[in-house]
């Protein structure tokens, strides 16, 4: 065990994305991650890679959040690795797209599962961490779908769900840890770009539509997200918490 570190990050969904985007960011010396992805173990070693060059000390787990021990075994795992956990970044997630009368309530209980439910493990594992540390951070990545509905034509009522009840947990325990001095906020992409070859919820020609609905005319990027996560975890947002920050192109003024 190694506790010398200026902050222990645990990451979850970094293998591609979003959470790609945000260990690159993140990865610097005096700076412990531990990523998390379901399955893409190439995916995660790739950047794992490039984190470890920019001098971060760096930990893999794979776990399905959707099941019950996922948690649990992620806060055990950077504990036992590096000490304590002083932030948390829930990015691990997917989108579902279909409508009501084709999707069911197994599609529902799914996304609740590995989005709300995983939240609310983990800040539950974590939570004499979080109200121990120094530099206490959590940032949940919801989405705009819990704020835009109709925009590109498009809704997810099932992703919907998740995400609404993800930033009500989440303000819920910014109350509750701000006396600790740790933060919790919400960063909400609008439609944000794949790598390449990602599997997507979404068409090409549904990607140029979305691109075109949003007023900045753009689709959101990776970095941007990982950009306002960054910030959020920083020393200097230190008296910001409860928020939803809304990186969407101008998508959430529809």
């Amino acid at each position: 065990m190694i506790d010398n570190f200026e902050r222990v990050i645990l990451l979850t969904g970094a293998a591609s994305g979003i959470g790609a985007a945000t260990a690159r960011l993140l990865a610097r010396p005096g700076t412990a991650l531990l990523l998390h992805t379901r399955r893409n173990a190439e995916g995660l070693e790739r950047v794992a890679a490039e984190t470890r060059e920019c001098g971060a000390v760096v930990e893999l787990v794979l776990a399905d959040l959707a099941e019950a021990d996922a948690p649990k075994i992620l806060v055990e795992t950077i504990k036992d690795r590096f000490g304590r956990l002083d932030q948390i970044v829930s990015n691990a997630g997917f989108a579902d797209k279909r409508r009501f009368g084709d999707v069911d309530a197994a599609a529902l209980r799914t996304s609740l599962a590995a989005i709300t439910e995983a939240f609310f493990g983990l800040v539950t594992e974590a939570l004499p961490q979080l109200e121990a540390s120094k530099w206490g951070r959590v940032v949940a990545v919801s989405s705009f779908v819990a704020h835009s509905f109709g925009a590109n034509d498009t809704i997810f009522p099932v992703s919907a769900a998740a995400k609404s009840g993800l930033e009500s947990l989440a303000k819920a325990l910014a109350y509750q840890l701000a006396p600790s001095g740790t933060t919790v906020n919400c960063v909400s992409p609008g439609y944000t770009q794949k790598d390449a070859g990602a599997h997507a919820a979404v068409s090409n020609q549904g990607w140029q539509r979305a691109a075109a609905a949003a007023p900045m005319n753009t689709l959101t990027l990776p970095a941007d997200v990982a950009a306002a996560t960054a910030f959020f975890l920083s020393r200097e947002a230190e008296r910001i918490t409860g928020q939803v920050l809304h990186v969407d192109a101008g998508l959430s003024l529809i």
